[in-house]
């Protein structure tokens, strides 16, 4: 059965390693009969929360007038939800976080969801970013119900587009086909 398939590329270059990375995995879960959808978060514009509680303690709409509403209102009609990153300082991008940060008055709507995560970093082990996805599965760790179903590490990458030929690439294909 086809998926909805919310894809969140949150490099600020286009064509970045970690964004076309996520364009392999859209291949793939395109390949293989899921809806999908790619958000290129440098396109959008989400403010920083504010920490007013409109929406966490109101039950209010955030009342910032930005992109951040629609994106969210996206991951929470999504099945899966492939949250894609470059790693600076060995932590996920700025727009990336910003965007977390802003599901505070939904997060609880974001049920029974399937999660991808998709790194891309200068440094050659992997296991040095695994504080990046401990991030991420902080996050998770606030919603209902959540599975992750795969990470890709994208390593030894810094100049945008090395990352093309690396195994990274493949394996984040052959991710998607399986969702």
């Amino acid at each position: 059965m086809a998926k909805k398939v919310l894809i969140l590329s949150s490099s600020p270059r286009r064509s970045g390693n970690s964004d076309l990375l996520c364009d392999e995995f859209m291949r793939g879960a395109v390949e293989s009969g899921n809806e999908t959808e790619k958000i290129f978060l440098r396109d959008k514009t989400v403010y920083y929360c504010t920490g007013c509680s409109t929406c966490s303690l109101y039950n209010k709409p955030c009342p910032q007038k930005d992109d951040a509403a629609g994106i969210i209102d996206k991951m929470v009609a999504a099945d899966v939800i492939v949250m894609g990153t470059p790693v600076y300082f060995y932590t996920m991008s700025a727009q990336m976080k910003t965007l977390i940060d802003r599901c505070c008055g939904l997060y609880t709507e974001m049920k029974n969801k399937e999660f991808y995560f998709i790194l891309a970093a200068a440094e050659a082990d992997p296991r040095l970013m695994e504080r990046t996805v401990d991030t991420f599965r902080g996050f998770l760790d606030c919603l209902e119900n959540p599975v992750v179903g795969g990470v890709v590490y994208g390593t030894g990458v810094w100049h945008a587009g090395e990352i093309k030929g690396k195994p990274a690439m493949h394996e984040a294909y052959e991710m998607g086909k399986r969702v």
